[in-house]
């Protein structure tokens, strides 16, 4: 199933790079349940970097299942019709993929 152009379009304009999102808010916000089912995933903090924990309303937590919204831009990436591995290619962490991928929708291509 795929959104319409409108909805993809604001759900990439929400997507960072570095956030995991709850199942929970994906439906909210309107996400395909078959595209959570394939996305969602349980993931483990790693307390050696900032950047590899994960937090939950400003508080650490070991493990939590969701969407990483890198995923998700790129399944929106998708169906909106980019090629995201040529619009990602020179990308080097999540949130230049996220970019990456709303420069191409903006572009056009």
């Amino acid at each position: 199933m795929n959104l319409p152009r409108h909805r993809a379009l604001a759900l990439l304009t929400k997507c960072l790079g570095d956030e995991i999102w709850s199942e929970e808010f994906c439906r909210n916000e309107g996400i395909p349940a078959n595209w959570i089912d394939e996305l969602a995933d349980n993931y483990e903090s790693g307390f050696e970097s900032d950047s590899h924990t994960i937090y939950v309303d400003d508080s650490v937590t070991n493990q939590y299942r969701g969407v990483r919204d890198v995923d998700l831009a790129i399944r929106l990436g998708e169906s909106l019709g980019i090629d995201v591995q040529r619009a990602t290619s020179t990308a080097l962490q999540r949130r230049g993929i996220v970019q990456a991928i709303k420069e191409a929708v903006m572009d056009g291509e």
